[in-house]
């Protein structure tokens, strides 16, 4: 009897359960693979290097450069924008003034600079001539909690 005609001489009942066999390890070896592999959390996202932009960024995905006098002059030291979002480094309980009206989720349809242009030196960040902040935020993505 030859190898090929042996499989077929076994019994019916005898294959089927080798089959089931079969199919409960495979079920167990990708349960098993499936729980054991790295996962990225529903919060992780893959981050690219702080955007350069002359002004700051907005603090919420896709970060795109935001315009001249969305930020107060609390997000700057030393002219330096303190950063938002994920790549906020100022202080731990930070608040700063925004002013929603260059916020393009609030409708502004106005210029918007783009990541590595160069800042208009006349432009001060320290003193933003009739800045009018509209809401206080913390850096991190939410307004500020008041009384802090």
């Amino acid at each position: 009897m030859t190898h090929s005609t042996m499989k077929w001489a076994l019994p019916l009942w005898w294959r089927s359960q080798q089959m089931k066999r079969l199919h409960c390890a495979l079920a167990a070896a990708v349960v098993a693979f499936t729980a054991l592999a790295p996962r990225a959390k529903a919060d992780e996202v893959t981050l690219a290097l702080e955007p350069a932009c002359p002004y700051g960024y907005y603090d919420a995905y896709p970060y795109s450069c935001a315009p001249y006098g969305y930020y107060g002059p609390e997000w700057f030291i030393g002219g330096v924008f303190v950063g938002a979002g994920p790549w906020f480094h100022g202080p731990r309980d930070f608040q700063g003034h925004v002013d929603n009206r260059f916020d393009v989720g609030h409708g502004y349809r106005g210029p918007l600079p783009t990541a590595g242009e160069r800042r208009d030196e006349a432009r001060h960040l320290d003193r933003i001539e009739d800045f009018r902040g509209s809401e206080m935020r913390d850096g991190r993505g939410f307004g500020a909690v008041h009384g802090r």
